[in-house]
């Protein structure tokens, strides 16, 4: 993994805007109607050409496929894992049934979008649960490769992303193991599939793994924080399992609240789950700083380290507002984090999440999105000259 050795690298969470062709066939395969295969898979290698150079020309350096071959950063695993079908019901959020005029709202605006729901036609385990098809995410992995091959030499890293077994866990839900230890199990050994083949493809593997947080106000709210933090440290363990064999300095771990524009005043307190993420055997940490419910939590590095041979990716840009940052308020960011890890070597500049992580989900325009990635790089230059003066020129 690379560090910021002479100035501030850039990169973002994963998921960038897809086409609306692209978004409408997700959309529809997602509510279970007939849609072309091979048409989708074709779409889906169009964008993912598109979106790479993309990346390049917005100043990013570390840099993805904007998971557009995916419909969803988690849910995508319906099609590749065995054991899977049935329904679940998801808990809904406890800061959104706090104000019922605003859950209305959020609502009604839900439900106007041409978009793969996160909260409805969800599957459950209904069998036994393994990787399908290894060859799948080969598959992937070899359209990244062709995607980067025009660009080399113009980015300085490249990852892919995977979603952690206790979120597949929480959405998609347990109706066959006897225990959710066993559940965990499985799915850690399954996911396992596709964590080695991105390492083995010499990509960094980037986790998502929002329910080390977001379950909290969600599958936990009515229950004891103790009982969550159990959770998160049994999923903790989970991921260690499945990365046995994967040196850590080539995974970095993102958690995150849930990427939806709402109160937020339920989330559990970094400080609360951050020794326990410590445990995880990765070599960076992506956590959102630009989120106003959890920018000041940057604080808590100061009092709870990273380890020495860890980064942070640092959330300075919101993903959920169509403002732009002003990159001085970016540079702004980088510098206070900076200051909390103790050396800007260790501080990569990113997004707080992604921005379509369910295909169509998105609350930021396109457009929008790349006048955003715009300002990340250039207020990553702003920092670097503060941060790295002797490499002003």
């Amino acid at each position: 993994m690379q560090r910021s050795e002479d100035r501030i690298l850039t990169t973002h969470t994963g998921s960038l805007p897809r086409p609306p062709g692209l978004t409408q066939l997700y959309a529809r395969r997602a509510r279970g109607e007939p849609v072309d295969e091979p048409a989708l898979e074709a779409a889906g290698r169009e964008a993912l050409q598109r979106i790479v150079p993309a990346q390049i020309e917005a100043g990013l350096d570390v840099i993805n496929n904007g998971e557009q071959q995916r419909d969803s950063f988690a849910l995508y695993l319906r099609h590749r894992l065995t054991g899977i079908g049935g329904e679940s019901i998801r808990t809904t959020f406890a800061d959104i049934d706090a104000y019922p005029e605003f859950k209305a709202e959020f609502t009604r605006q839900a439900g106007a979008k041409e978009a793969v729901s996160n909260t409805a036609h969800l599957p459950a385990a209904i069998g036994p649960v393994a990787y399908a098809d290894p060859r799948v995410i080969e598959a992937e992995c070899g359209d990244f490769a062709v995607a980067l091959a025009p660009v080399a030499g113009r980015y300085v890293e490249a990852f892919l992303t995977a979603p952690s077994p206790g979120i597949v866990a929480s959405i998609v839900q347990n109706r066959h193991y006897a225990t959710e230890d066993a559940y965990l199990d499985a799915l850690a050994r399954a996911l396992a599939v596709e964590y080695r083949a991105v390492v083995a493809h010499g990509f960094l593997l980037q986790l998502d793994c929002p329910d080390l947080a977001l379950e909290r106000h969600c599958s936990y709210r009515d229950r004891p924080l103790s009982d969550f933090l159990g959770f998160v440290e049994r999923v903790v363990a989970a991921i260690n399992a499945a990365l046995a064999g994967i040196p850590r300095e080539r995974v970095r771990l993102h958690v995150c609240w849930g990427n939806y524009e709402a109160p937020h005043d339920q989330d559990v307190p970094l400080e609360a789950i951050l020794p326990i993420l410590l445990r995880a055997e990765v070599g960076g940490l992506v956590l959102p700083f630009a989120n106003p419910r959890h920018a000041h939590e940057v604080r808590c590095l100061e009092r709870m380290p990273l380890a020495a041979d860890q980064v942070m990716v640092a959330g300075v840009i919101d993903t959920l507002t169509n403002f732009v940052e002003h990159p001085e308020v970016v540079a702004e960011r980088i510098i206070r984090v900076a200051q909390a890890v103790g050396d800007p070597r260790r501080v990569l500049a990113g997004t707080d999440c992604g921005f379509d992580t369910s295909a169509g989900r998105g609350r930021v325009a396109p457009d929008v999105v790349w006048a955003k990635l715009r300002s990340l790089a250039e207020g990553a230059r702003l920092a670097s000259a503060r941060l790295f003066p002797a490499q002003r020129r």
